[in-house]
């Protein structure tokens, strides 16, 4: 398993990606869970959720940016 994984959540240096994918932790439920014990914690469901969240939210991201 990667070693990004076991580092614990640094709130305050976050990347736009991290933070984009603890705000989906947040709507779905699990930010909690996350923060307490880290990304390892969540189920493959619960995972796979915030992926393909997070795969939705930057192609609607791009498709706005290039639009303009």
């Amino acid at each position: 398993m990667g070693k990004k994984k076991d580092k614990p959540i640094d709130l305050n240096n976050l990347t736009p990606e991290e933070k984009l994918k603890l705000e989906i932790a947040e709507e779905i439920g699990v930010y909690d869970k996350v923060i307490k014990n880290g990304w390892r914690s969540l189920s493959a469901k619960e995972s796979g959720r915030i992926g393909g969240m997070m795969t939705r939210k930057k192609r609607e991201l791009f498709k706005n940016e290039t639009n303009s």
